[in-house]
């Protein structure tokens, strides 16, 4: 069905038959400024700025290969600090959608770095263009930049910092991304209640998506949702949940130390992304950041002990360091790209956690059995 808007008042949807004014209206929105992304490393690489930028805007650069799914990777708390570089050549094509569909209520992305912002949008979901959300968050966004080779680098020299500038800035620093505590800034402040049933569920909020919430609340249970540092050892609950969420996960000491108290209680525990990380932490294992991370839609992971292969939708800097996994502990997921662990679980305790996004099955069903195995062990 065509999009049900009125092309007369938003100069962003695309309308041939309205050309000449359409054109003068949308160059006097889409006015751009020249800028660049420095990165720590020493490269600089010039494009165009979508809104005037004061400051220098700091952050780890990374990069993700979804075609899609901007919307949702912008609000994801798990960006919290970073800059995003979009391989995708094309960005914005289809607007932004109401904020029913977002991971979290705002844009956690430092900033965007795209080959071309797409000018015109067309969906009968969307609300705004991509520009405009951009501008109302008071995120910069640096376009007409060569992802291409920016990647190339990226993959080369691993992620790094760097910062979004005017043409007459200049950085006089970059943030060290790995010792600030991500999760405590995105972590909610209060616990908040969910659902209903005679199982209660604690989910621990390191940055967690709402549709990972969505998932939860399908099943007949109790949730209580609380703050990363929150002190549950002492409370009744049938299940503890692990969130994904942003930064190094040896940060979250105080976390760590409330998984192995939960881990003494004996009772299920399922973790998602940084959750995982957390997960093997609480086990005794180490983890190492990844030299440019899995950020995408479609990363092929095996079941292991199966010949089955899925492909997932991952976004996380942290892997676990295998030769590091108790004797008691075991591989269940792997990353058939870099062979990077994608999943552990206990030999015999309810323990499991996956380092991709079963909430986010690419398929679009896939991993998603794992929440069903999650209720079934509560």
């Amino acid at each position: 069905m065509a999009a049900q808007h009125d092309t007369q008042q938003n100069p962003f949807i695309f309308n041939p038959k309205n050309g000449k004014s359409m054109q003068h209206n949308l160059k006097k929105m889409t006015m751009n400024f020249p800028g660049e992304l420095v990165l720590k490393s020493g490269e600089i690489f010039k494009g165009e700025l979508a809104n005037h930028l004061s400051q220098p805007i700091l952050g780890e650069v990374v990069f993700t290969t979804g075609m899609v799914g901007y919307v949702e990777a912008l609000t994801d708390p798990s960006y919290a600090g970073q800059v995003l570089v979009f391989t995708y050549p094309l960005i914005g094509n289809y607007g932004v959608s109401d904020s029913s569909c977002w991971e979290s209520k705002k844009i956690h992305a430092r900033g965007i770095v795209v080959s071309e912002l797409s000018p015109y949008y067309s969906n009968s979901s969307a609300k705004m263009s991509l520009r405009e959300w951009l501008a109302q968050e008071n995120i910069p966004c640096l376009t007409g930049v060569d992802t291409r080779a920016l990647t190339k680098c990226l993959r080369t020299k691993g992620v790094v910092p760097g910062a979004l500038i005017a043409e007459d800035q200049q950085p006089d620093h970059f943030e060290a991304f790995e010792q600030i505590d991500w999760v405590d800034e995105v972590s909610i402040d209060e616990p908040i209640y969910y659902g209903s049933g005679d199982k209660l569920i604690i989910a621990v909020d390191c940055g967690m998506k709402e549709n990972i919430l969505r998932e939860l609340t399908k099943y007949p249970i109790r949730i209580k949702r609380v703050p990363h540092d929150y002190d549950f050892s002492t409370e009744p609950y049938d299940g503890v949940f692990l969130s994904n969420g942003p930064g190094d996960p040896v940060q979250c000491k105080t976390t760590i130390h409330s998984i192995q108290q939960a881990m003494a209680r004996k009772k299920p525990i399922f973790g998602i992304c940084l959750g995982t990380q957390l997960m093997a932490l609480a086990a005794g294992a180490t983890t190492y950041k990844l030299r440019f991370g899995h950020r995408s839609h479609n990363q092929p992971c095996l079941h292991v002990g199966t010949e089955r292969a899925y492909l997932t939708s991952q976004n996380h800097g942290y892997a676990i360091d295998e030769a590091s996994l108790p004797a008691d502990w075991r591989v269940s997921f792997r990353n058939l790209n870099d062979h990077s662990i994608a999943g552990i679980e206990h030999l015999s305790l309810p323990f499991f956690s996956v380092q991709f996004h079963p909430e986010a099955a690419p398929g679009p069903e896939d991993t998603q059995f794992l929440f069903q195995k999650f209720y079934d062990l509560l």
